[in-house]
């Protein structure tokens, strides 16, 4: 019999003990759940990518000044994917959920699925000097916000010597693999703040960052003898 997994209703029915954190169930819910999201959120940035209308005018040129709507959509398409790679690799060491872990997972989709709205904002603003400053830092916050709580999922889970990972974790690359996750919310948070100086250069960086995510590095992945 599964435990419960923090609901109060659900507590009572399964007779738990009152406010035992303990209380486990698996994981297939919570992953189901984050994939429609992002799946969702990556869907949504394409749908904001308009089709011109030229009124007669060069479709090329028009094309052409749609440059950031693309550069836009590329980059956070592929931050939004290699969030779900990382966490799909989460879960392969992650056997068990309580509440609270749960409701970190809600908190961390909360941040993917704003990730479109600054996107088209950036988009949106690139042209305008008045604007770009603002749209970027927006973009820039949504980074560092994602990066955050990413992290906070994963020690929530590696906490304690992995309490809700699978037995076959090695407990003594935890504290590393949880400093390598470091970088995200510190680069991202120093190229957040470039944008008020300069918001190309910021937007720069944030497209290497896409692309570096992509190249194979240390991770979840090594911190564990999988099966």
């Amino acid at each position: 019999m599964k435990h419960p997994t923090g609901s109060e209703g659900v507590d009572d029915l399964a007779q738990a003990p009152a406010g035992n954190e303990g209380d486990t169930t698996d994981t297939a819910r919570l992953e189901t759940f984050a994939d429609g999201v992002i799946a969702i959120a990556i869907t949504l940035l394409i749908l904001e990518v308009k089709v011109p209308h030229t009124s007669g005018q060069d479709l090329g040129a028009a094309l052409r000044h749609q440059w950031p709507s693309f550069a836009a959509y590329v980059v956070s398409f592929i931050t939004i994917g290699v969030m779900w790679v990382n966490h799909h690799h989460m879960f392969r060491l992650i056997e068990r959920t309580n509440h609270t872990f749960l409701i970190l997972n809600v908190l961390f989709l909360m941040t993917i699925g704003f990730l479109p709205w600054p996107t088209v904002l950036v988009a949106t603003y690139i042209h305008d000097p008045d604007g770009r400053i603002v749209a970027t830092f927006a973009y820039g916050a949504t980074m560092v916000a994602i990066a955050i709580m990413f992290n906070v999922v994963w020690r929530y889970a590696a906490a304690k010597g992995g309490r809700l990972l699978i037995p076959e974790v090695d407990r003594d690359t935890l504290p590393r693999v949880s400093r390598s996750y470091l970088l995200g919310p510190t680069v991202y948070g120093a190229a957040t703040l470039i944008a008020l100086a300069d918001p190309y250069v910021s937007l720069g960086i944030f497209a290497a960052l896409a692309v570096f995510w992509l190249l194979p590095r240390s991770g979840t992945r090594q911190a564990a003898t999988l099966p």
